[in-house]
């Protein structure tokens, strides 16, 4: 029996934001600070990313997506994080 190629429909990684790269932004007027970044690789290999984070005044907020700021600085982290996730993924080892 061959195995077709699996189609894979998405890879993404989740990105900690080091505390000197992150920014507010206000969501329905209320402040939140970015934290993390979700990358994605889309198909043609081009990356994409959402920022996600908490309320700066506190407490859980909502699970809401905000635009990332396009600053060469995370341009870089971005980029730099896509490449290390590169590597693990090319070094698994399999299911346990």
């Amino acid at each position: 029996m061959s195995v077709s190629e699996p189609e894979v429909s998405a890879l993404a990684i989740n990105v900690t934001v080091p505390e000197e790269l992150r920014w507010t932004d206000v969501r329905r007027g209320e402040e939140f600070t970015l934290t993390t970044l979700n990358v994605r690789l889309l198909p043609d290999g081009r990356l994409a990313a959402k920022a996600y984070g908490r309320p700066t005044a506190g407490g859980r907020g909502a699970y809401v997506s905000f635009p990332v700021p396009d600053r060469p600085e995370l341009r870089a982290m971005v980029a730099a994080a896509a490449d290390r996730a590169a590597v693990l993924w090319g070094g698994h080892q399999g299911l346990d």
